[in-house]
């Protein structure tokens, strides 16, 4: 797996409204009416991060989901964190 270059990750980021980088990592923070809606977009996230074996830090709280991707084993982001960042963003569209 190959570390994006700065412009690659500047071309990549724009197709996921909300997302922001932060050095070697990118994130969004989601926010949901409830814990039990919050939940159950958690238990989303790890079904996806299963499937993909890509798994996501997540900051959990009653109402909120801070959602990070990094490739640690290249110490940056890879095209695997931009396309389970899509996953994740795919949830919540309707």
């Amino acid at each position: 797996m190959q570390t994006l270059t700065q412009p690659q990750i500047d071309a990549l980021l724009p197709a996921l409204p909300g997302w922001e980088q932060y050095d070697h990592l990118i994130s969004k923070k989601y926010s949901f009416g409830n814990f039990h809606q919050t939940m159950a977009f958690v238990n989303a996230v790890a079904w996806i991060a299963h499937q993909q074996d890509h798994h996501p830090e997540l900051t959990v709280t009653y109402n909120t989901c801070l959602v990070e991707f990094t490739t640690h084993s290249i110490h940056g982001l890879s095209a695997r964190d931009f396309a389970c960042a899509g996953q994740v963003e795919a949830l919540l569209q309707s």
